[in-house]
């Protein structure tokens, strides 16, 4: 497919060719990775039903998504050459807007990729005993190679292999698995006797919901992937059937974490659940197969955020600030050299942190409160502009910061320490509504 890459049209959009299967296969294989499988079966381990608003959230932000978010953008990007979440926000509110957020998502984005290449390398470390370096550097290599080999047109075939090792992989897995543990009632009746444990409709659900659906209602990965599209009715028709297709996926990494119990009810890290119940639950032959497909879907959800990193870096920032003259050539060879540099600077953060479900917490909570805001508003109001923005983005920001510091001393309840990713959304909108009302006195005042 690398050879098929003409200039940064094809590495950035895929030359905005993708039918509605491609863009079905490839915003699956994106929604489907470290946080779906190992997180989402962590907390069904931990927490039971409720666990399944981890990926269902995703699912309910990615319908929102695709009829709200996904069109305007498309036609926007279609008729103004654009390539990435930052181009739009800048053709929406200028470069000050641009930059701000492009600098707050490169960082928190190097979060995410350290937590899908941590979900690779736990897989290595439970079957072979390895370092987690290890498993995360061979992970690692594999994906910067073929993803610098041809951006998006790549990814966008390799997605559909990994998309399909996954859900046979889990097709076979999860029938064998619980008839391994004596069947439906023998998986019930090694569940905790916790009464919140088979209700999906349990608090940690809701809080789950605030803090993940709108980062997949303006995900800038998602929505770059979206200008790949080849026309309007593909992009939607592909977006709205995946999100249907997360929400019944969203049951399978709930369920391997329920069954787990079966075979391992003392695990001291929930995040091995799922190695847990492939390795004690299947022949090792399915068991493998079972691992091949997590894995897969690991790699095909970094390589995505490797596309945010390397696109954003070479074109939000080195086209737009560093060389505004810089030929084609040139920006694409900057695109595959910071997947590179991208890919090294997340295997360093796997050192740093522990934690997949935390990680990819962390990268939500920022992109989230200074997000969802600005782009949703840009996209239905024309009276907005970049005073607006700006004050959602820094109210956003700051609430979210302070919330989770007074969590942490003791300031605030747990409970409202982990509702900061919504109390930030509510003052980021609260802002940029109140700035919006004042100038539009202070505009009245003026014209008398």
């Amino acid at each position: 497919m690398s050879r098929r890459v003409r200039g940064s049209g094809s590495f950035f959009v895929a030359d905005r060719s993708l039918g509605s299967g491609l863009v079905f296969s490839t915003f699956l294989a994106a929604n489907i990775g470290a946080g779906s499988i190992i997180a989402a079966s962590e907390l069904g381990y931990e927490a039971g039903l409720s666990a399944w608003w981890y990926v269902g959230s995703a699912g309910i932000g990615q319908i929102i998504f695709a009829f709200l978010v996904a069109p305007r953008i498309w036609r926007a990007g279609k008729k103004h050459g654009l390539y990435t979440a930052g181009d739009y926000l800048e053709l929406r509110y200028g470069n000050s807007v641009r930059a701000i957020i492009v600098s707050i998502l490169w960082l928190g984005t190097l979060a995410i990729l350290a937590a899908q290449l941590i979900a690779m390398s736990q897989i290595l470390e439970w079957v072979l005993g390895t370092p987690r370096w290890v498993g995360a550097t061979l992970g690692g290599m594999i994906m910067i190679i073929y993803f610098t080999a041809g951006g998006l047109m790549t990814t966008a075939w390799v997605n559909l292999v990994q998309l399909i090792v996954l859900i046979v992989g889990f097709l076979v897995a999860i029938p064998i698995a619980v008839g391994s543990a004596g069947g439906v009632e023998a998986v019930l009746a090694a569940a905790p006797a916790n009464s919140d444990f088979m209700n999906p409709l349990a608090f940690a659900g809701i809080i789950m919901f605030v803090i993940l659906m709108p980062a997949f209602v303006v995900s800038p990965g998602l929505v770059q992937m979206g200008y790949a599209a080849k026309d309007e009715p593909s992009l939607k028709k592909g977006i709205a059937l995946q999100a249907l297709a997360l929400l019944a996926f969203a049951f399978v990494p709930v369920s391997a974490g329920i069954i787990a119990h079966s075979f391992d009810p003392g695990l001291t890290n929930g995040a091995y659940a799922v190695p847990t119940m492939l390795t004690l639950g299947l022949p090792p032959l399915l068991g493998a197969l079972g691992l091949a497909a997590v894995f897969s879907a690991e790699v095909s959800s970094a390589d995505t955020v490797l596309f945010m990193l390397s696109t954003s870096l070479s074109k939000d920032i080195y086209k737009r600030y560093i060389s505004p003259d810089a030929t084609d050539e040139d920006v694409l060879r900057v695109a595959r050299l910071a997947a590179i540099v991208g890919g090294m600077g997340g295997l360093v953060l796997t050192l740093r942190f522990d934690s997949v479900l935390d990680t990819i917490t962390i990268f939500y909570a920022i992109m989230s409160v200074s997000l969802f805001v600005p782009l949703l508003a840009g996209l239905h109001t024309r009276r907005a502009g970049v005073p607006e923005a700006i004050a959602g983005i820094a109210a956003g920001v700051s609430t979210l910061v302070t919330v989770s510091i007074a969590g942490e001393a003791g300031i605030v309840s747990s409970t409202v320490a982990k509702s900061a990713t919504g109390i930030g959304i509510l003052a980021s909108g609260i802002a940029f509504v109140l700035v919006l009302m004042i100038r539009h006195v202070l505009n009245k005042l003026r014209t008398g």
